[in-house]
């Protein structure tokens, strides 16, 4: 059987970077006897000029049909006028909700060759290794009413038991895997929806005695992110906080080019990098690509279960970047500078080398 991947490029760099994710899947499938069929659709600013709407019903159902999808970016300065619903930003939130995609999941690992790269002490990151587990389809992104007029703009931030018992049991599921520590992130002290969020996710504790939880409001959790990151391990948090504390993330593997990111729901999967659509650069071929690659590293993990396949690609990024090669925005003196197609090809590379 073929396993489906929707790809939707997007806008700026999303094109770039996609086609780099696509390289590095065919290589793996060699590797692995594996079959993929690929679709391509618009999504954000080049659905809206083409279509006038930020994702068509055809790029959903498509979307809806797939295995999986890989995403690049959405957005820039031309769209950032139009109104809420026509921003390219929208299509994110429909495709979200429609794929019912309620856990995002997004690893902070810091490789020790790039342990210099970000403006912390190399000593206070050294050995990082969490994941933000975000809640995704509820909270206030997604709350109503909702507008602005004149004189004031207002939202509202809700969530239901089940939405918090869901994303709690994944984070928690996920802990048991990893370190058996989960942080609930939230603000109790002030939000009524955070006292809510906290009551259940100590309900579904109780579930998992062999896991250790602790409590952190979200402000004091963004400044010990920078502080001291090899404290956390599992990061469980709301939407709107999870946004915020998984971009901080950036800082602590040098570059918003090195996080990528995979939204879970029961049926369907969106893997896709966290940077931006980087309109400056989009067509000079400068773009980080390891982002994306990572994304589809945990794509064979997380939909394929190929953990073999997965680790190969995390093993190939690994021996790229402790072989000095970099991308201009995790770039120093004494690293190789390589364009987005060239690393590419150096992870595709040690790929080769690594599993012959």
């Amino acid at each position: 059987m073929s396993f489906k991947v929707m790809l939707l490029p997007g806008d700026g760099i999303g094109p770039e970077v996609v086609d780099a994710a696509v390289c590095v899947i065919d290589k793996i499938s060699n590797k692995f006897n594996l079959k993929f069929e690929f679709d391509r659709g618009l999504i954000g600013g080049c659905s809206l000029d083409q279509f006038g709407v930020p994702i068509t019903d055809e790029t959903l159902n498509k979307c809806l049909m797939a295995d999986a999808v890989i995403l690049g970016a959405v957005g820039g300065p031309k769209w950032e006028s139009l109104q809420h619903n026509l921003k390219p930003e929208a299509a994110l939130l429909k495709l979200r909700k429609s794929l019912e995609l309620f856990a995002n999941i997004r690893p902070a690992k810091v490789y020790d060759s790039l342990a210099d790269s970000s403006t912390l002490k190399s000593d206070v990151l050294r050995g990082t290794d969490f994941v933000v587990v975000r809640e995704l389809t509820g909270g206030v992104y997604f709350g109503t009413p909702r507008g602005f007029d004149d004189n004031r703009g207002w939202n509202t931030m809700e969530y239901s038991r089940y939405e918090v018992e869901r994303i709690a049991r994944h984070a928690f599921e996920l802990s048991l895997t990893r370190g058996k520590r989960v942080t609930s992130v939230d603000k109790a002290n002030v939000l009524d929806c955070s006292q809510f969020w906290r009551k259940i996710v100590h309900e579904i504790h109780k579930d998992y005695p062999e896991v250790t939880l602790n409590d952190m409001y979200v402000d004091n959790a963004a400044m010990q992110i920078v502080r001291n990151p090899k404290q956390f391990d599992v990061l469980l948090t709301s939407n709107l906080f999870g946004d915020i504390l998984s971009d901080i993330s950036g800082i602590i593997t040098g570059s918003l080019g090195m996080l990528p990111s995979a939204s879970l729901g029961k049926d369907h999967a969106l893997y896709e990098p966290i940077h931006g659509s980087a309109p400056d650069i989009a067509g000079q071929n400068k773009a980080n690509p390891i982002a994306t690659i990572a994304s589809v590293a945990m794509m064979f993990g997380y939909s394929l279960k190929n953990y073999e396949a997965a680790a190969l690609i995390e093993k190939a990024i690994d021996k790229t970047l402790s072989g000095g090669y970099r991308t201009a925005d995790i770039f120093s003196q004494g690293t190789v500078l390589l364009n987005t197609k060239e690393m590419t090809q150096m992870i595709l590379k040690n790929i080769d080398e690594i599993s012959d």
